[in-house]
């Protein structure tokens, strides 16, 4: 989708990508959107549950499939498919001899939803990998894991990141789970003391001569663990961190400014959206010229995010408008086509390192909000 006569009004201050680099990302998308439709589709490498589901489709997805914007012929995806079991039926036969991985998200009420994976999240972060600054994140240094643990692609994630790199992972242990089970009760005393309890793994890893110096983290527990080295007389870069990724609806331009003057001391932060479903987007450079406004932009052509009209989801907003995100997932392991998520945000102009459309102002959908708990991010 090229920039069009309603691009935002302001002058943008990052770098526009050109007609022929958005072009070129498009023919990418298109002829992967092509081959995965081959996979997904065909009886000998597709998963129980596409193969079934196609008999019920009013066209055949091998054959009329020619092109990204042809998944629009696909009905809504139903969140409900990935809640309970059996989660076989989301293997493809193709790689019905890989061990599996399964992961949750959400699952704050009733039955969580469910991905399988194989490789997914080692690759989605090998190519994240690719766009940490060395300087801040060097090859061969140790990190520290201070998010949710469990069930969740994260931690698995951030370790493969970590090995990756060359260095080795630290983790504490944290239930997202019980966080917001606290934060609806209202019981903020037990919620202040689980999140010390945390904060105290992690300033004990840091102090241990393990030499970490890179760190995932959510705002809201880099900000505490901040706090915490501040009441013992020191900071998160005297700490030896030098580069942080980040991520979590929490992160505002507001935020990120106050971060980078009071809570950084120096350390390099790089946010990111992402999610059990999507994987990984990484963010054009945050800088006050654009009033540090954070943009993201999806895998590419793994995943893709569209910003769409609230009421009209096939139909993407203006750059700059607001509407929701719409995510079409499109690995070998994974197929899933408009999933309409619980996050709303800006449509931001492809970016010269990511020729297609961002999303900036992440923050939970409008018609959710007053029910979605953000704990720890």
């Amino acid at each position: 989708m090229a920039p069009d006569a309603t691009a935002a009004q302001k002058p943008p201050v990052f770098p526009v990508a050109d007609a022929a680099a958005i072009a070129g990302a498009k023919a990418k998308l298109d002829a992967h959107t092509v081959e995965m439709m081959a996979w997904h589709f065909h009886p000998s490498t597709g998963c129980p549950f596409w193969l079934e589901y196609a008999q019920s489709l009013s066209f055949n997805p091998l054959t009329e499939v020619k092109c990204y914007d042809d998944l629009k012929k696909f009905p809504p995806f139903e969140d409900e498919w990935l809640r309970g079991g059996p989660v076989r039926r989301w293997i493809p036969r193709g790689f019905a001899d890989q061990p599996a991985y399964v992961f949750e998200t959400g699952g704050t009420t009733g039955v969580p939803k469910s991905r399988v994976n194989m490789r997914d999240f080692r690759t989605d972060y090998e190519q994240f990998s690719a766009t940490l600054p060395e300087e801040f994140f060097p090859r061969g240094a140790n990190w520290l894991m201070l998010g949710p643990s469990g069930p969740r692609r994260l931690r698995l994630s951030i370790e493969h990141l970590a090995q990756y790199r060359g260095g080795i992972c630290f983790c504490v242990d944290l239930d997202p789970r019980w966080v917001i089970k606290l934060i609806q009760k209202g019981w903020m005393e037990h919620l202040e003391a689980y999140k010390q309890h945390c904060i105290d793994q992690a300033v004990t890893i840091l102090e241990a001569g393990h030499e970490i110096r890179c760190m995932f983290t959510t705002p809201k527990l880099l900000e505490a663990l901040a706090i915490t080295l501040e009441k013992r007389g020191t900071t998160i870069r005297k700490a030896g961190i030098t580069g942080i990724f980040s991520g979590g609806t929490e992160f505002t331009p507001q935020w990120t400014r106050f971060a980078v003057e009071e809570l950084l001391d120096g350390a390099y932060m790089t946010p990111t959206y992402g999610n059990t479903l999507m994987g990984l987007a990484a963010s054009r450079p945050v800088i006050p010229a654009d009033g540090y406004t954070i943009a993201y932009y999806a895998p590419q052509p793994r995943a893709v995010i569209e910003v769409v009209d609230f009421d009209d989801t096939n139909a993407v907003v203006p750059y700059g408008g607001t509407g929701r995100v719409k995510l079409t997932t499109l690995t070998q392991e994974t197929f899933v086509p408009g999933f309409l998520e619980r996050d709303e945000g800006e449509r931001e102009l492809p970016y010269v390192k990511y020729p297609w459309d961002g999303i900036s102002g992440v923050r939970p959908f409008r018609a959710l909000a007053g029910a979605t708990t953000v704990g720890v991010y």
